[in-house]
């Protein structure tokens, strides 16, 4: 059958200015997208016939911006003058409406909730309306019987009178038979009343409970960067940039940075040295204002002129003006001092940034039965000793199994390659993170006694063996459902290929050493994590996850070139006077291990993508799949001679990049 869609977006956005002073909320972008967007692609997928959309508040702006849109030649809209509230919508477009069922969604809502199920439980009810509820204290505000069909609205007696009675609020969805139409008058009206109206007449209005699916009303300057903020982290980003902000070049960023625009008519003004920490950046919005310390909201930044190096931090910014927000509330946090959830990454480790003696630290909590905790403990005071650049360990944490640890950040190697750099800063970067990498292959190597629990962990047969396994059991089979024709003969090539990476000469290798557990503090100075892991394995491994990693590509001769100063680095320590023969190093050797290290890397890199995706739900790291599949196909095609199974196996798996 065919249902129409109706999209509720006339209102003024009163408690969003002054960003609504110059951009109606329906157009508001979350990342990249206008939110109304976002809403039309949701009931395009549902059997709609047409989608209605009310307007009234810059409805010009709405006008074009539909008129350029794909969804143009299948949306009706209809202005309003008075507006007519969220019940004379509907009865202002009766004539569209009265021939289905349609379903109603406000353009001020992002969700996951699922509209098909929706409109599919309506279509089995026998309800006149059903409503798309969830528990959501703030908002809880109808009152359902047992059966979920609602009492009252707004009351808490009903729960007096029945225990098995529920207390619950709208999410702005809603499916209507045409039929409820007769309970709205002409003229301003809210559904609400419409509803109530319908109970006392004996009709059924129904809920469908949606309690636990994301749900945001970006209703107010803190909902709608809280909702930008979370979409960041559902896609396991710190930073999202316009495709047109290539302005950010020269700007410092920490935290969650979103750049939307700027618009082609009004570029922004940005200083060189600008810092942005958590922070919105709006189309047309000005950067060349003082630093945050001001109060400027609702001020025109026009007014406020200082010298370059300004910066901003917990704000949104836009044409003419700033709104201040709290840092905690902001991310997430529970009270104004309260901890404030870090990292976007695959760990189940939780990372806190808390005040602890006047200063920002970050709080580590993991299970008391972490096999990594203790390692990643002494592991620190290890290698802090010997120069690797690590956070400082500050003490034991609140309660068993935490610690505190320097606070680094929020910007990784991942996230400041999200803006764009020209060749020579990304270069000068990398030598920066080899040569963090080449204290850890050769002054931290040197003394590996003085740490047993490192000294004792290898990187060795078994383990590259259990690496491959997971590739054809997470990746192959997990993410590919591909059945292996002859298994016993790729394992035999695995078999070779691990005795072969197991043979190679052997240092303190990070072993998942990739752009996300590289941070970059203030002016530029590279910091390990997640080293937790490391083992003494060949330091190939190390240097082919850096390089070939599927986060961020390299060209070529960019990394031939930075391969060089690694081997320079590893080449004059090995013959220096502090090593005492402790660390040796050839380059031929070291060049011969690259091949099979990045077959065995590039492996468990697609191996971890599937765990992480199907057994862990961070479906996010499936977008890294194209690039690490490619760097197999790549690697595989070179080794083919040798690898003959590998690479059929390869050439099956779907094309990907």
């Amino acid at each position: 059958m065919s249902v129409s869609a109706f999209i509720l977006a006339a209102g003024l956005g009163e408690r969003l200015r002054p960003i609504t002073d110059h951009f109606p909320k329906p157009l508001l972008p979350i990342l990249g997208k206008p939110v109304l967007e976002s809403v039309m692609e949701k009931v395009a997928f549902l059997p709609a016939g047409k989608i209605g959309i009310n307007i009234h508040y810059k409805k010009e702006i709405i006008e074009d911006y539909i008129d350029n849109s794909p969804f143009k030649d299948s949306v009706s809209l209809f202005p309003e003058n008075p507006v007519l509230g969220t019940g004379g919508a509907l009865k202002n477009a009766e004539v569209f409406l009265q021939g289905n069922t349609f379903l109603v969604h406000n353009a001020d809502i992002v969700s996951d909730i699922e509209l098909g199920r929706l409109l599919e439980f309506h279509l089995s009810s026998g309800n006149l309306a059903t409503l798309a509820v969830h528990d959501c204290p703030a908002f809880n505000k109808l009152v359902t019987d047992d059966d979920g069909l609602l009492i009252e609205i707004g009351a808490m007696c009903s729960l007096c009178r029945d225990p098995r009675s529920r207390i619950l609020a709208f999410t702005g969805i809603a499916v209507y038979d045409p039929g409820f139409l007769a309970f709205l008058p002409e003229g301003l009206s809210s559904v609400v009343h419409a509803w109530q109206q319908a109970v006392n007449a004996g009709s059924r209005i129904g809920t469908f409970d949606v309690t636990g699916c994301y749900w945001s009303d970006i209703g107010t300057p803190l909902t709608y960067a809280r909702t930008l903020i979370d979409e960041l982290r559902k896609s396991g980003e710190t930073i999202y940039l316009h495709p047109s902000a290539d302005w950010c070049r020269e700007t410092e960023m920490d935290g969650f940075v979103v750049l939307e625009g700027p618009s082609p008519h009004d570029p922004p003004l940005m200083k060189k040295g600008t810092f942005l920490r958590n922070c919105v950046v709006l189309p047309g919005a000005s950067l060349d204002a003082t630093s945050s310390s001001v109060p400027l909201v609702g001020k025109p930044l026009s007014l406020v002129r200082s010298l370059e190096g300004v910066s901003f931090e917990n704000a949104i910014l836009g044409p003419g003006f700033r709104i201040d927000l709290n840092e905690a509330e902001m991310l997430g946090g529970e009270t104004e001092d309260g901890p404030v959830l870090i990292g976007a990454g695959g760990s189940d480790r939780r990372y806190y940034r808390v005040m602890k003696d006047d200063n920002s630290v970050v709080l580590m909590k993991t299970r008391e039965d972490d096999p990594d905790l203790l390692r990643q403990l002494e592991y620190t005071r290890f290698f802090r000793k010997h120069s690797v650049p690590v956070p400082e360990l500050l003490g034991a944490g609140p309660e068993a199994a935490s610690a505190y640890f320097e606070d680094l950040g929020d910007l990784s190697l991942y996230a400041w390659l999200k803006c764009p750099r020209d060749r020579d800063q990304i270069r000068e970067m990398f030598k920066k993170v080899l040569d963090a990498l080449v204290i850890m292959h050769t002054n931290a190597t040197a003394h590996v006694s003085e740490c047993p629990l490192l000294e004792q962990r290898r990187f060795d047969y078994e383990h590259l063996r259990w690496e491959t396994r997971y590739f054809l059991e997470r990746f192959v089979d997990g993410i590919e459902s591909i059945d292996v024709p002859d298994p016993s003969a790729v394992n035999s090539e695995f078999h070779l290929l691990a005795l072969w990476v197991d043979s190679f000469a052997k240092t303190i290798v990070h072993r998942d050493f990739q752009s996300q557990n590289i941070m970059v503090v203030r002016n530029g100075v590279p910091r390990i994590i997640d080293y937790q892991g490391a083992r003494i394995g060949p330091p190939a491994y190390d240097v082919v996850s850096i390089l070939w990693d599927p986060y961020h590509r390299l060209d070529d001769q960019l990394r031939e070139d930075l391969l060089e100063h690694y081997i320079k680095r590893m080449t004059s320590y090995a013959g220096s006077p502090a090593a005492c023969g402790s660390v040796e190093f050839s380059a031929e050797d070291f060049r011969t291990t690259l091949l099979p290290c990045r077959m065995q890397r590039h492996m468990q890199a697609l191996g971890a993508y599937g765990y992480l995706s199907r057994v862990k739900g961070k479906k996010h790291f499936l977008k890294y799949v194209p690039e690490a599949l490619r760097l197999l196909r790549e690697v595989s095609e070179l080794a083919k001679d040798d690898y003959p199974e590998l690479h059929r196996l390869v050439k099956r798996l779907q094309r990907r990049d």
